[in-house]
Order: structure tokens, then sequence, then C-alpha cells
């Protein structure tokens, strides 16, 4: 391709509402264009970037067994129903209606779709195991679509889907795809750590992500300091601390003036916070939800609302609180009716806590599980942090930011059983099928390519994604000599396969090397009467600092030798 010829303009200067350092260089670099919030075209080079990425990740799909299929973006929202997440899904689901005023959705992903595709082609057990994939147009309506191809509303994304006949085999296709993925972001120069995560909208009984750590990311890692633990910030769990159980003491009404936060109780009577049971309010599918958790903890609101059976929560506002007749400040689970009550499992790790009274200006001592208040759910709903004790007993728990690119789901039969995905086993039963899926973010691994591979002239993307693998500049061009040469050492690139970006712009030499180092292409050659002057042309991988002169007749050798 002929720089003169190409679609799309460098920019000095990055965009105001630019946040990160993939959202500045691919606007920057000309490989994206802003449509609106969350949406973005891919001009030339940014889609060639992608399309080597598709090509990249069709391979390694199609090396574990994959089989390529395309499912329709626009679905009946009555799929959605059968599955149950017409109305739970979140962000809420993109619908319409059409000329038939039948209800439609804009797919946020293709389970769904996927199932239905199983339920119609499965009936017996030699039928499975087998995996399907695509690569196709998403849409989520985010509330807060921010960096670019980061997070976005409308994106491309490489969805597949295992289906096997037992769990032994779901675990197999699982490995698999674990084993193609590594390959994948390999294969892109992304230096990844697979990680437990929450299985969120999409469901099933396990889940891990691959993320990429950096400090631009938007997810909370946790990580051991020494073992292999990494876990995303909404599912980590730790070790938490236990304290002996006491004789239960009788519970004490006393004045607490001008106290609202456990903070200022613990000091007050001189304890750790530990010895506080904190009330937290939610407001769960328009009812109220008091959460007990103890003081030297935080909620994990992913975690409460995987125990709320997937319901959203939301914190109760000061006036849902005044209309439920709980006392901010003051409040507790004591002796509260009709509202949901869910506990910390760290609650039953001491005894005798310090509580509200419900009473404004009062709390109460020696607060105790069972005999004061009641659960009707005790589950692990705390929130990791820096510091704790690692769950596998191994260290501590260290933070780091990261950006999720990949992520893997052991769905089991969530789907199947709902939809009525089945098939007649060896010995003539009726079994579910057992599923998994598995995304990428096709735009999103990009921009994490970015993220992770750049300096301050630009991006420094590796050989396998870059637009082009070699960047020919060709200086003082109306010389005939010099043009003549640089013409035939773009053939001649071409001919040994490499994909060439040729300069040919009659713009100053700073100009086509800033654009060059902006772009990220692996190899610059610069050809120009002080180059032939100096015995050839000038070679300089995008890393290095220094170029050298290589003879006119070694140039290929020397771009084989720097793009290995």
């Amino acid at each position: 391709m002929r720089s003169s010829q190409l679609f799309g303009k460098t920019l000095r200067q990055a965009p105001a509402d630019a946040e990160n350092i993939s959202h500045k260089l691919l606007v920057r670099a000309g490989f994206i264009q802003q449509i609106a919030a969350g949406i973005f075209s891919l001009q030339p080079l940014g889609n060639r970037s992608i399309t080597k990425i598709r090509n990249i990740i069709r391979e390694e799909m199609d090396r574990v067994g994959g089989q390529e299929i395309n499912m329709p973006v626009v679905q009946p929202r009555s799929l959605w129903e059968e599955s149950g997440r017409a109305d739970t899904f979140v962000p809420p689901l993109a619908r319409f209606q059409d000329k038939r005023e039948r209800d439609m959705v804009i797919a946020p992903t293709h389970e769904e779709t996927a199932t239905v595709m199983a339920r119609a082609g499965v009936t017996s057990y030699r039928d499975l195991p087998f995996t399907i994939y695509q690569i196709q147009t998403k849409f989520r309506d985010e509330t807060r679509p921010r960096g670019g191809l980061l997070r976005v509303r409308e994106f491309e994304m490489k969805d597949a889907y295992s289906f096997d006949a037992d769990e032994e085999g779901m675990d197999r296709s699982f490995q698999a795809m674990v084993t193609a993925y590594k390959r994948i972001f390999k294969r892109c120069g992304l230096d990844v750590v697979m990680v437990e995560a929450d299985s969120g909208g999409i469901g099933g009984k396990d889940s891990n992500e691959f993320v990429l750590l950096t400090e631009s990311g938007e997810d909370t890692i946790l990580m051991s300091t020494e073992s292999d633990y990494a876990a995303n910030g909404e599912k980590a769990s730790f070790i938490k601390k236990a304290f002996p159980i006491g004789e239960l003491g009788e519970v004490e009404e006393f004045a607490t003036p001008n106290i609202k936060t456990i903070e200022e109780l613990a000091k007050a009577e001189d304890v750790s916070k530990s010895k506080t049971a904190k009330a937290v309010f939610y407001s769960v599918n328009d009812e109220i939800v008091v959460v007990t958790i103890r003081g030297d903890y935080d909620v994990n609101e992913t975690k409460l609302r995987n125990v709320l059976g997937g319901a959203e929560p939301r914190l109760a506002t000061p006036e849902e609180v005044k209309a439920a007749g709980l006392v901010s400040g003051s409040a507790s689970a004591v002796g509260l009716t009709g509202m949901k009550s869910v506990v910390d499992d760290s609650i039953t790790m001491g005894s005798n806590y310090l509580a509200g009274a419900n009473k404004e200006g009062f709390h109460l001592r020696n607060v105790n599980l069972d005999r004061d208040f009641k659960a009707d759910i005790i589950a692990d709903i705390a929130e990791a942090k820096k510091g704790y004790l690692s769950p596998d007993g191994k260290g501590k728990l260290v933070a780091k930011r990261g950006i999720e690119v990949g992520h893997v789901f052991k769905l089991g039969t969530v789907y199947s059983s709902k939809m009525g995905a089945n098939f007649t086993d060896e010995d003539g039963e009726q079994k579910d099928v057992m599923m998994g899926c598995y995304g990428i973010g096709v735009g999103r691994l990009l921009a994490a390519a970015v993220e992770s591979n750049n300096d301050d002239f630009g991006m420094v993307l590796p050989q396998a994604i870059a637009p082009y693998a070699v960047y020919l500049a060709g200086l003082n061009l109306n010389d005939s000599d010099i043009s003549d040469k640089a013409e035939q050492l773009y053939e001649a690139l071409q001919s040994a396969g490499y994909d060439v970006l040729f300069d040919d712009r009659d713009i100053p030499a700073g100009v086509k090397f800033k654009d060059a180092d902006l772009i990220g292409i692996p190899v610059r050659i610069v050809i120009s009467s002080r180059s032939l002057e100096n015995g050839g042309v000038e070679v300089k991988a995008r890393t290095s600092k220094d170029s050298e002169i290589v003879a006119e007749s070694d140039v290929l050798t020397s771009v084989k030798k720097l793009l290995v």
C-alpha cells in the first residue's frame, strides 16, 4: 500500500475525551473513528490489525476442533424469556418491535441461539461432543462507555460454545479452550494471567478471566504473594480472622449520642472494629434487604448479588431506609421482621458484638447471631482487599490493575435444562447437554496490545498484529534514481511476502518518521540520497534507537532477521 493512497490521517494531538493510552494512540494513528459514545468505526489501518487478530483466533480455534458458524445479531425476545435472562441481563437488553409488533432484541451475547442450535442438532450421545464459534457483532448498552475500544457498546466478539455428554467432557473442552486462548494471547504479544472470576450475567458454576496486568486497567486483581492464586476483585476470597466464641453476654442498650459510623463506635468503646456488627441496607427488587457483616470488613456487592440469585442490589437511599422504619447510623438486624436478612460468615467467627439498637442515639452490647437476630442466608459476601490472607493459606493478597481480554465459563446445564437441549445417553436415558462458553473481545484485544506495547512516540505493535510489517520511506523521490530504487525495493519486499506501507508522500522526512513510529510498524526502511551515498539503505527496528546502513542486496536478509 502506498501512503499517498491510504485513507485516514494521523493526528498530533489526542481528542480531549481520550482517557487512556490505547484510546489516544488508536485515534491519533488513524485506526479508529468515534461515531457515538462507545461506538467506533475501524479505518483501514485499524481494520488490517483487527483482521490479523481475527485470523489468529480462527487458526487457534480450528486447531482445537472449533467449527465456525454465524448467528444473528437480532433475535426474538422469546429466546431470552426461555433462558430467564430477558429481564435480568445487565446492562438491559436493547430491544425494539418489528413490523409485526414482535419483541426483538439486539444480542449482547449468544448463549441462547447456540443452545437452540444444539437443541435442533443433538438427539443422541453420538452427536457429542462438538464446539462451535463465531466472530460476530454484539451490542451492550453500557451506561458509561470509556477507554476507546476497552469498554464500548457495539463490539466484535469471538464467542465459542462447547457441548458435551458429561461433566468430564465439559472439563476437557474447557481445558482445550484455555490452551487455545493462551496461544492466541501469546501470538498477539500479550502476557496475560488467568484468574478466577465471577460468572456475572452469563452464569454457570465456574469461570476464569484472562487478564493483562497494567496500571491503566479498570479491573482489580488480587494475587497471592507466595502462590499462584489470582482472582478478580469481584470473585476473590480470603481467610477471615476468627476469634474465640466466649460466653454469650446479656444484651445491654447504651447511649451513643452523635455516633453514626462503625469507626466512631469502635473508637468510643475502645475496641477493634472486628467486635462490631455492621448493618447495610439494600434495595433488591423494590424490597429492603438487611446485610450484616463484621465491622472490619466491607460488602462485596457482586457476591451479594450471587447469593440473592442474580438480583441486582442497590444501596437503599436515606428515604427508603426511613420509610422502612430503620434508624440510619443506629440500625441493625436485631428485632427486624418482614425483610430478608443476609449475614456474612465472618459474624459466625466471633461473639458479643456491638450493634445498632434501632433507636436514635443508642447501640447494643453483646449482640449474637441466632439468639438476637436471624439469618435467611449465611455466606461469604465480604470484599477481599490487599493485605488479607490468601485463601490457600500461602502469603497475603496484593492488588493489581488489569484489563480483561478473555473469559471462559463452565455453564453446565444452566441453559440446556431451561431450553430443552437434551440427548439420549447410552442407557437410553434423557440427559441435558453440558455446555461451556468462551469469549474474546476482538477490539479490546487490540486496545490491550496497545496498552502494553507503546512508548513516548506511539504504538510498538507486535509483528503478528501490526497493520504492516515494513514501513518503507522514500526521501527525495523527485530524484529518478532514488524513486526507481524505492520502487524496486517495494516490489522486492512484497514479492518476498512482506506487507509493506510505502510512504511516497511529498512531505518532510520528520513527518514521515513520526507517522511510522506512531503507527507502530515493526521495521522501518529509509532510502535517500544520503543512505545511498553511505552504501545502501537505512534499516531500523521500531524498538531500536539507531538504524544501520544495509547494502541494497542485503535488505531482505536484514528484514528477515528483524521479523523473526
